[in-house]
């Protein structure tokens, strides 16, 4: 068994399980949110999924933590997977405060595989930052699509791709709020630690760098991977590190002084 806790430690980093929800759909509708970047599958199909590849870690979540998701990792265990229950199931996170996302806000995964987002190429603070939130709490499996502004409406449409910061999107600026800010509050993610990290984000992307102290070195970094890396999607791989150790400062640092 994995407990609350423990699973909250892991979510938002890159050493997250795999997290699989089998609650059935009563159960389900009664509360349709989702633990953070889980994926509902049905409590039968555990052997199908054991056929993918690879035998990563998993965290099984059913309503309360007993028959469902207990059987479920079960299975998965005699398929090689490192696979545990979450202890107490949604309840138990539910009722310990921790964030659910509203699973009518996620996309519907295309052609089987991740969610499919849209945005403009040349990506500097705010895209790489909302596809960073994308990866750690909504999708790990999220694919981006950079593109011509002008063509990101259309390329939307055609290949069923969620565009997020461009102009009329659901997921864009509001106000003096860019498009992270938009996420945190519309997927129910505004913990303690995200808020630090969005008011860094907000003051480097709409360059009022007094708003926090680390905005302009957060600046300054996603300036220069911009024009190290040529590729978009390779700046987006370099861009999850530096999120990755902003997040974790924002988390479990911000005391911490170097002397």
């Amino acid at each position: 068994m994995i407990s609350v806790q423990q699973l909250s430690r892991l979510i938002g980093t890159d050493s997250a399980p795999i997290l699989i929800d089998v609650c059935i759909d009563a159960d389900f509708e009664a509360d349709p949110r989702l633990i953070p970047t889980a994926v509902r599958v049905p409590f039968t199909a555990m052997d199908d999924l054991a056929s993918t590849p690879g035998h990563e870690r998993v965290a099984v979540i059913c309503q309360k933590g007993l028959k469902l998701s207990q059987g479920a990792a079960a299975i998965l265990r005699t398929h090689g997977f490192a696979a545990e229950a979450l202890a107490g199931g949604n309840i138990a996170w539910r009722d310990a405060g921790q964030p659910l996302v509203p699973a009518s806000l996620i996309p519907d995964r295309v052609t089987g595989q991740g969610t499919l987002w849209v945005t403009r190429h040349r990506p500097k603070v705010d895209r790489i930052a909302c596809a960073w939130l994308i990866r750690r709490f909504v999708d790990r499996d999220a694919r981006f699509l950079f593109v011509s502004p002008s063509e990101v409406p259309a390329i939307a449409e055609r290949f069923g791709a969620t565009p997020f910061d461009v102009p009329d999107a659901c997921w864009s600026h509001r106000g003096d709020r860019c498009t992270f800010d938009t996420m945190l509050e519309g997927l129910c993610l505004q913990t303690d630690p995200l808020r630090e990290l969005a008011a860094i984000v907000r003051g480097a992307d709409t360059n009022r760098l007094d708003l926090t102290p680390q905005s302009a070195g957060l600046l300054a970094a996603s300036l220069g991977l911009s024009r190290q890396f040529r590729d978009d999607l390779q700046q987006l791989q370099a861009g999850l590190v530096l999120y990755d150790a902003f997040y974790r400062w924002c988390r479990d640092a911000m005391d911490e002084r170097h002397d």
